[in-house]
């Protein structure tokens, strides 16, 4: 029954490539890029803004057969060709073209791109074209042809090239769109910034012919003792005996796949249980007759008792905030180590052991720097405010990013939160359309806790509580809150008393205002530090009344681009609810926040 199971899941994570057709020929994801064998082809990348599509379609809107992929060049002095990547300028690559280049700041709609390589195929070696993330819709050509479709801004995505290369110089074309859809995941409404382009690394993986695709290692369900999992070889001859190996934990378990590259594991380990505090990684090595591969794991159990959240057995208070990919300093999409260093490092700072990564599933170097620092993680996917509920086809857009989220972290011990939604209002299609998608996450993953940002109900006589039927189908009594920002003043924090009829922990996915840093006043002035240093305080007091609180991610922890904040002066487009400024200066909150998770730290060090 248990191999049954877990040949399901990996059945599922590999057909959600073929779910829409805009997803052609997308590969299923090849586990543990960085411990690759890769040709990194970052850098500059020539670039053709294309407002009409002239480079697709023909003057009929039929897709040109001879269209900007092509990359031709005149070859007598009368052939005409009406463009020239050659002539072009660049972008850098991975990056947003809006903070790149100023007339592309707030431009939404296609640009072409083009990256020349040489490359010399290898006797017994397949390659795959390796994308982090392309924003939002893109297609793919190799030489003059398409070899894929892909939709989804901010989930990777893998092609298999290795009957398209050729020896020597090598063409790769994106033809890249950005605009945003009503019937998209996100939809069209949002409160950050569309950063259109290539925003992640571009990598040309090689490996054997027989290669280990895709494994998931981790403590049994229900267990701090028994380490299980899955392996998934790929290719012609996938029955091999495959060895997994953890040296020091003396850990050896050799087991034999089936005929479609497929079998379980599991066996009694005693490791070093993952903590915030000592956030400890295993060397994991899984090596077949073809491959190997080299991943550094660590171990935790998740789970609730009641209102409580427990970490490896222990009570746990996620000492959390909010991030949005918004890169420190510059702007822009963050997408590198040092960018997601910086980030954390304030995280820390502020003393936190939890980060909600919001609205969208976040680059790979966030999630394993939060891992070797000692952070917890909620990973979101972007089905944000008020999608097409109804429509087929944006359900299967949300599942598909919700099994490349799933897909590409699951070996990611720090992650403790699969989320699904922000802020979607009531109604029986959106339950039942998320109902579907916890289901998913439970398929994929049951080691881990579902959750979704929802949203709060005020009851007469000053009560708030949480009255949503999804609260039945998640793991945590998730919400956002803005007493005292959107709802009232911040002195109304002092009055509101919480109730909640669901015996499980409360989370406080969102709380907190604006302000812009260096801009001081009155306390009951808005946007003055004052006014968000008082409203945190206000905040924290009402928390501390709230029963069965497990954590909180205020919002948020810098200030960060969104078209929707258009006050000349102020908000100059940002989201000024940052504790820290986009110029990297902490404002007053910062500190309140810091002094309370310092308390807090200490209320639950000894606690059993």
């Amino acid at each position: 029954m248990i191999r049954k199971i877990f040949f399901f899941i990996v059945w599922l994570t590999a057909i959600g490539s073929s779910v829409q057709a805009v997803n052609s020929n997308i590969y299923p994801l090849i586990q543990n890029v960085p411990g690759r064998e890769t040709m990194l082809l970052d850098g500059h990348w020539k670039y053709m803004l294309d407002l009409y599509e002239l480079g697709y379609y023909d003057y009929r809107m039929n897709e040109d057969r001879n269209g900007f992929f092509k990359d031709a060049k005149p070859q007598k002095p009368e052939d005409l060709v009406e463009y020239s990547f050659d002539k072009a300028q660049t972008l850098h690559v991975p990056g947003d073209w809006n903070t790149q280049r100023e007339d592309l700041f707030n431009y939404e709609g296609n640009i072409w791109y083009r990256r020349l390589f040489d490359f010399k195929p290898q006797p017994g070696i397949r390659s795959f074209v390796y994308f982090g993330a392309v924003n939002y819709t893109c297609s793919i050509y190799l030489n003059g042809k398409k070899i894929g479709v892909h939709e989804g801004g901010f989930t990777s995505f893998n092609i298999e090239v290795t009957d398209k290369l050729k020896p020597g110089e090598n063409t790769l074309i994106l033809k890249v769109d950005n605009r945003r859809h009503l019937e998209g995941i996100p939809t069209v409404n949002t409160d950050w910034y569309n950063y259109g382009g290539i925003t992640r690394s571009v990598h040309i993986i090689n490996v054997p012919q027989t290669f280990i695709r895709d494994y998931f290692v981790q403590l049994k369900k229900g267990t701090d003792n028994m380490i299980a999992g899955w392996i998934q070889l790929d290719g012609a001859t996938s029955a091999q005996k495959v060895t997994i190996e953890i040296p020091e934990l003396k850990f050896r378990k050799e087991v034999t796949t089936d005929e479609k590259g497929f079998t379980t594991f599991e066996a009694k380990a005693n490791p070093v249980l993952w903590t915030p505090e000592n956030p400890k990684l295993y060397a994991v090595k899984i090596a077949s007759a073809t491959d190997s591969q080299k991943d550094e794991i660590g171990f935790r159990t998740i789970e609730t008792k009641g209102k409580k959240l427990l970490l490896n057995g222990k009570e746990l208070f996620c000492r959390g905030i909010s991030i949005h990919e918004e890169a420190p300093f510059r702007q822009g999409r963050a997408w590198s180590r040092e960018d997601a260093m910086v980030l954390l490092t304030w995280a820390k700072e502020l003393g936190c052991n939890f980060v909600r990564l919001a609205h969208y599933q976040h680059n790979e170097n966030m999630i394993r720097e939060a891992e070797r620092m000692g952070l917890l993680v909620w990973s979101e996917i972007p089905c944000y405010w008020t999608i097409q509920w109804q429509n087929e086809n944006t359900l299967q857009n949300a599942q598909y990013q919700l099994r490349d989220m799933i897909g590409r972290d699951k070996n990611r011990t720090n992650i403790i939160i699969w989320s699904i939604a922000n802020e979607t209002p009531i109604s029986g299609p959106r339950t039942v359309f998320l109902r579907k998608l916890a289901d998913e996450v439970r398929s994929l993953d049951n080691t881990r806790l579902v959750a979704a940002a929802m949203e709060k109900k005020e009851l007469p006589n000053g009560v708030m509580t949480l009255d949503d039927p999804m609260a039945e189908y998640l793991d945590v009594l998730s919400f956002n809150q803005y007493v005292g920002w959107y709802d009232g003043l911040p002195e109304k924090c002092d009055r509101v008393n919480w109730k909640f009829t669901h015996d499980k922990p409360v989370f406080i996915s969102e709380f907190g205002g604006g302000a812009l840093q260096g801009y001081h006043g009155a306390v009951n002035q808005r946007f003055t530090e004052e006014f968000q240093k008082d409203l945190y305080q206000r905040s924290i007091g009402m928390l501390e009344r709230m029963e069965g609180l497990a954590g909180c991610t205020p919002w948020i922890l810098t200030d960060f681009r969104s078209p929707r904040r258009l006050m000349v002066d102020m908000q100059d487009g940002f989201n000024r609810k940052g504790l820290i400024s986009d110029k990297g200066i902490k404002k007053s909150a910062f500190f309140v926040m810091q002094e309370w998770y310092k308390k807090k730290m200490e209320e639950y060090k000894n606690k059993k």
